[in-house]
């Protein structure tokens, strides 16, 4: 009877350290081991994105900053009456001009097409402008790459400027 009573009045870490297992306490000790890698893992990614986040935004900076000293300009739609018709599958399009005539519009479509770009036809607000854009890209530090590209192009005019579709 008193094999049977000992271990009723041991508990169970005794049972577990007399069959070679951790007790209760090693378990929690254990658990909260686990917890601490989990959350220093999460704290490294968390770092890690941080850091990527403050060089995207640097890079935005000096590719804003390099477009002002190319002597370019951001516009979003929103400023020019909104986008009307048009869905812009890319954020950022080099516009090379806005027409009220469509036929102009489509001219320098054409010219931009036979050099090689891929140029789209956007419609901006009520009053029926039509613009040409071309260059389509998601990323600002491409957009800037591009507009010193299309810069050296004979068909871009002076007041070219980037619109960013949001």
């Amino acid at each position: 009877m008193m094999l049977f009573l000992l271990p009723v009045m041991t508990g169970c870490d005794f049972m577990r350290k007399l069959a070679g297992r951790p007790t209760g306490e090693e378990v929690e000790n254990m658990r909260i081991e686990l917890l601490r890698a989990e959350e220093a893992a999460l704290q490294a990614r968390l770092d890690s994105l941080r850091k990527v986040e403050e060089r995207m935004l640097q890079d935005s900076l000096n590719a804003l900053d390099s477009i002002r000293q190319l002597g370019g300009s951001i516009l979003n739609p929103a400023s020019l009456g909104g986008l009307f018709a048009t869905k812009l599958e890319s954020r950022y399009y080099i516009i090379l001009g806005s027409f009220r005539s469509r036929a102009n519009a489509e001219a320098l479509f054409n010219v931009t097409k036979a050099a090689g770009y891929r140029p789209a036809l956007i419609s901006f607000g009520k009053g029926g402008l039509i613009a040409v854009g071309v260059c389509p890209v998601n990323r600002l530090s491409d957009a800037l790459t591009n507009l010193s590209e299309v810069k050296k192009e004979s068909f871009c005019p002076k007041d070219v400027w980037i619109l960013v579709n949001e």
